[in-house]
């Protein structure tokens, strides 16, 4: 079955485009024009894959991003920026996105990106282990021994995934941030999303930060 794609742009013209251009490639495709309604329309039909324009007026890109993960929405999230400084890809991608396309861009690329978002969902379930905690993959779920499973965004997926099949082996920061954020990310977001899983995962804490190097899992 294709995936079902939620398109949240309020430039009508370019909505309409990536309307015609996703249906043609195969996808099943609701837009909206605003955060309001993209948020009423993904609690009616749960979509796969979300494309959000960052720069809306009223409730932004951001805010829409954080509400749905929030309501628990785990598919891809892709965003549409004109801002390409690094802070404002960082902005978004700690918001909850998955990945970020900057304005103007090719519609080449972004079913690119988006197809490459529903393969990292369809990974076959397959699950990661280490001591008590086993890692889903494809619903971006974490669960310790007799405790309920914790939904983990995109981005804390990918980390927690790095370091459950590289144990006991130290990851460096710069590692991170090349194969989770494409270079597009500060050192220090690496430390904020490693506290974001040790919250989530609880205690006993399994991250261990190993100082001006980076993290490695151990128990």
């Amino acid at each position: 079955m294709s995936e079902r794609v939620l398109i949240v742009e309020d430039d009508a013209p370019v909505r309409r485009m990536l309307e015609r251009s996703l249906r043609a490639e195969g996808f099943r495709v609701d837009s909206a024009p605003d955060g309001g309604i993209a948020l009423a329309i993904a609690e009616r039909a749960a979509p796969d894959l979300v494309v959000l324009d960052i720069g809306m007026p009223g409730l932004d890109g951001l805010a829409v991003c954080r509400r749905l993960r929030a309501a628990g929405m785990a598919g891809g999230i892709l965003m549409l920026t004109a801002r390409d400084a690094v802070a404002d890809r960082v902005d978004g991608l700690e918001a909850g996105a998955d990945d970020y396309v900057v304005k103007p861009f090719a519609i080449e690329e972004v079913v690119a990106r988006l197809r490459a978002l529903a393969r990292r969902g369809h990974d076959g379930g397959a699950r990661l282990r280490f001591a008590d905690l086993t890692l889903d993959l494809s619903a971006r779920t974490a669960t310790r021994s007799g405790r309920e499973p914790v939904q983990l965004t995109g981005r804390e997926a990918a980390l927690l995934e790095i370091l459950m099949r590289n144990p006991r082996v130290v990851v460096s920061r710069e590692l991170a941030i090349e194969e989770i954020w494409s270079d597009a990310a500060v050192p220090n977001v690496v430390d904020r999303y490693v506290a974001r899983l040790r919250q989530k995962l609880g205690e006993p804490a399994l991250i261990r930060t190993v100082r001006g190097i980076g993290f490695t899992l151990e128990e």
